[in-house]
């Protein structure tokens, strides 16, 4: 997967964001190229190499995106009880750079505070993958955020009672 300066890239973790440049870094004494992508108010490096593909995407395009959006209001996936546990496999099914994980990961994560208290590390992850996921959702359909944010929200409780 190549990436050049300007294109719009996915972040497994932070989202939407832009390709600045593809830059070279010496760290630790060993040189790498890295594309170098602005994400809202922050600079991401991210490796050019064999795992590029589980870090940076194209985002999808509007038809794929909206067979995705099925998955908010299907019934979640059990979660283990533990927080450690939860969050390494919510993490982990993040980092697999799918364009479904952030829609796999709000729907079970909304699933599973049915009747509980997430946790602050659960809220924190639901956040940043819930922006992630709308700044994808307003992009791959041309609408604001707060239109995503609210379609989101509307889709979440279409499916709660569901889960």
């Amino acid at each position: 997967m190549d990436f050049h300066a300007g294109d719009p890239v996915i972040h497994w973790n932070y989202g939407l964001g832009k390709v600045v440049r593809l830059e070279e870094r010496d760290i630790s004494g060993s040189k790498m190229l890295y594309y170098v992508v602005q994400v809202r108010d922050m600079t991401v490096w991210v490796p050019r190499d064999g795992n590029l593909g589980s870090r940076l995407r194209h985002p999808m395009p509007a038809s794929g995106f909206k067979k995705m959006l099925m998955i908010l209001s299907s019934p979640g996936e059990p979660l283990p009880d533990d927080r450690h546990k939860r969050k390494i496999q919510l993490i982990d099914l993040l980092k697999q750079g799918r364009p479904e994980s952030f829609f796999r990961v709000i729907r079970d994560l909304c699933g599973f505070k049915q009747g509980r208290t997430l946790s602050d590390s659960d809220q924190a992850l639901l956040r940043l993958t819930q922006n992630a996921l709308i700044g994808e959702w307003g992009y791959a359909l041309s609408i604001s955020q707060a239109q995503a944010e609210q379609e989101l929200q509307h889709m979440l409780a279409a499916g709660s009672n569901k889960i």
